[in-house]
């Protein structure tokens, strides 16, 4: 019988601050922008981050200016966190690891937000490719 991974002491960091910072956000990009600046202080994403040059500002603007329907991501998608915890809890599933840490999430996060979080990657001077290389991760072929 394999047990499921459990969040690492990182992982519940970035959990509970995207629990709290994601219902400010403005659209799914903006959601994007700010798991990038919570995963960039914490564990391996944050050592993988940082080593990439990726700074708590933006290297140029991103451009997009929608905004969610609604009034706000809060209403729209406020069950984001759970659907990268379930995805970080199946990256590191598919690792093979006992416990899920923050790179795990911010593969999970790549996933779930795909072009937006490109997107976000892009303006702070990286890309997905060079993201998952430095991780040692390899992104899942399905949910």
């Amino acid at each position: 019988m394999n047990a499921q991974p459990t969040p690492d002491i990182d992982t519940v960091m970035v959990l509970g601050m995207a629990s709290t910072a994601l219902p400010f956000a403005r659209s799914p990009e903006d959601e994007a922008e700010r798991w990038l600046r919570i995963l960039r202080m914490y564990g391996q994403a944050g050592i993988t981050l940082q080593a990439l040059g990726v700074s708590e500002a933006p290297l140029e603007a991103s451009g997009a200016t929608g905004e969610l329907d609604g009034g706000g991501a809060a209403g729209v998608r406020r069950d984001v966190v759970r659907t990268v915890t379930e995805q970080a809890i199946r990256v590191a599933g598919h690792r093979g690891a006992p416990m899920v840490g923050a790179g795990d999430v911010l593969v999970a996060v790549m996933y779930v937000y795909g072009a937006d979080f490109d997107r976000v990657l892009r303006v702070h001077g990286t890309d997905r490719d060079e993201v998952l290389e430095r991780l040692g991760i390899e992104m899942p072929l399905e949910a």
